[in-house]
């Protein structure tokens, strides 16, 4: 896990925020994947890449923000 303390904070909250509501209309993305994976709807290779796609970023910010609190306890 020491690869997230060399990533910056700050840029990849950025990044994480941008590829995690993109695009912005109508709707993003990873919200339309969420909703289709709660309906049971996500099946098509494709949805599940883009799901993973825009949720990775996301995912490493809050690995890094867990990581971080649980260095300062």
């Amino acid at each position: 896990m020491r690869f997230l303390d060399k990533i910056p904070l700050v840029p990849l909250a950025v990044a994480a925020v941008a590829l995690g509501l993109a695009p912005f209309v109508p709707e993003p993305h990873l919200w339309q994947k969420l909703k289709m994976l709660a309906d049971g709807t996500l099946t098509r290779p494709l949805d599940i890449f883009d799901m993973v796609f825009h949720a990775a970023l996301p995912a490493l910010l809050v690995l890094k923000l867990v990581r971080e609190a649980g260095r300062r306890q």
